[in-house]
């Protein structure tokens, strides 16, 4: 693979639409992707201002949507969906994790509709998931032959996952990205710590001992562009780096690639106390999760444990 700082020119550019494009993942995605040669378009959730631009309206039913919006979505080659409201942006109380809950699995559904309403949809369809499929209680390593778990997480991932499965029924080949934590400091979780971990506020979470499946943004963009390139890749795949860490270690590795301390552990009990089950799901637990399929196919990750991957990022 080439690294997305180099992308390499193919020879058949592809059309390619991308939900979620303003995005951490679609906004880094879809400048190397231009700079390949493809046609990049966008789907918006208001007029399209661009003929880059496609409106998508993802809680409409397929059969509702206008012919000429309907009309957007033909010939084209590669559809990346990355859309999804964020989960750690708040408490999970009912009403949240309805919102949650559809901004995934009744998107999809309706954009999976849509797509079969086409008269040349895509070959190539691969869609976001999450490693929080995975149980994230215990210390197995949890590869894409794994069962999913019972939490809401797990049951979101394996429902979202479902809703893009009847493509598979016109012939589109279908990838599940399983990502983990996505290392940059222009978001995610590195663009939350950081400002804590530079004032000397860094410091592990309860017990320290909960699994953290990461990935760099780099290597993530390298891995979709296979995604793309590689028919024989279909289904669900991990996009972690083979390096998961636990909590406390990555606390002390950030720390000392900051070169400042460590503050004093954060209490399990405050944290549910703040942010509830989603405190619990996102921080005080995690699965430890393996690239099994990438590792199988020879996948170099530039970035494989999270000294190169925080050196790489905060350069």
């Amino acid at each position: 693979m080439t690294s997305p700082d180099e992308p390499h020119t193919v020879d058949t550019p592809l059309r390619i639409l991308v939900t979620g494009a303003s995005g951490l993942i679609g906004s880094s995605l879809i400048p190397v992707l231009e700079k390949q040669g493809h046609e990049v378009l966008r789907a918006v959730r208001r007029p399209p201002e661009t003929a880059a631009e496609v409106c998508w309206r993802p809680m409409m039913n397929a059969e509702d949507v206008p012919t000429e919006e309907l009309e957007a979505f033909e010939d084209l080659d590669v559809v990346i969906h990355l859309a999804g409201e964020n989960i750690a942006a708040g408490r999970w109380s009912a009403k949240r994790k309805s919102r949650i809950r559809s901004s995934r699995v009744e998107a999809t559904r309706n954009l999976v509709a849509l797509l079969k309403r086409t008269s040349s949809p895509p070959t190539t369809f691969i869609s976001s998931s999450a490693v929080g499929g995975y149980p994230g209680d215990g210390d197995d390593e949890m590869t894409e032959t794994s069962p999913l778990g019972d939490s809401f997480l797990s049951q979101l991932c394996r429902d979202w996952e479902q809703s893009s499965v009847p493509l598979e029924t016109i012939g589109i080949r279908l990838v599940h990205l399983r990502i983990g934590l996505v290392l940059t400091p222009a978001g995610g979780i590195l663009g939350k710590l950081l400002p804590l971990f530079r004032c000397c506020l860094g410091s592990r979470l309860g017990s320290g001992r909960q699994w953290i499946s990461w990935i760099d943004l780099q290597d993530l963009i390298r891995i979709v562009l296979l995604a793309i390139e590689d028919p024989k890749i279909d289904g669900a795949l991990n996009c972690v780096a083979p390096g998961a860490v636990r909590n406390i270690d990555f606390t002390n590795t950030l720390a000392a690639a900051l070169n400042r301390p460590v503050a004093p552990p954060i209490p399990g009990f405050i944290i549910r106390m703040l942010w509830g089950e989603m405190g619990q799901a996102l921080l005080l637990e995690g699965p430890r999760v393996t690239p099994a399929r990438l590792d199988a196919i020879g996948f170099r990750f530039l970035s494989p444990d999270l000294p190169s991957a925080l050196r790489n990022q905060l350069r």
